[in-house]
């Protein structure tokens, strides 16, 4: 492996508070920080969410942080990562790579969730509550993580569950 490049998923729900989690991990280990929400736009302009498009968006995702692990050292993706299969694809890209490889799982009560997901204003990510219990229904677990995060407090409770490992 070298020079410490670091590729880590930050998976779980619509509403769990993975992009404030993913954001942090970003700025504590100074990685590139890509979204599916970002992803999925550029390559689906107006998406429908069809398996067909989540698979063009998770092969962009992939190609985009083996190159930024290239070019930076380290990489944190932001997205569901709802079935096991996306999340052993991305330990391969890992490996591929020659990088390290955390996988974060971000969790978060339900009506913490749904206050979130009312509130959320200019964010990139169309999931309402609704794409959430969809989702949460679908959701493949998630065995083993590296770290679990129950983002259901305030920022500062969740800053010390990611203290924990970086």
């Amino acid at each position: 492996m070298s020079g410490g490049d670091r590729l880590v998923v930050v998976c779980g729900l619509p509403g769990a508070g993975k992009t404030t989690v993913a954001a942090e991990i970003a700025e504590r280990i100074d990685a590139e920080l890509l979204r599916t929400d970002v992803v999925r736009k550029d390559v689906v302009p107006e998406p429908e969410y069809t398996p067909e498009e989540t698979r063009r968006s998770y092969d962009e995702l992939f190609d985009r942080a083996a190159a930024a692990v290239a070019e930076h050292g380290a990489v944190v993706l932001d997205g569901t990562f709802r079935q096991a299969r996306y999340r052993a694809e991305v330990r391969a890209v890992a490996g591929d790579v020659g990088a390290s490889f955390d996988l974060v799982k971000v969790e978060c009560d339900e009506e913490t969730v749904r206050e979130r997901i009312t509130a959320r204003e200019g964010d990139e990510s169309d999931a309402d509550f609704g794409v959430h219990e969809l989702i949460r229904e679908e959701f493949e677990a998630v065995s083993a993580p590296d770290l679990t995060v129950d983002n259901s407090g305030d920022l500062p409770e969740t800053r010390r569950q990611v203290d924990a490992m970086y």
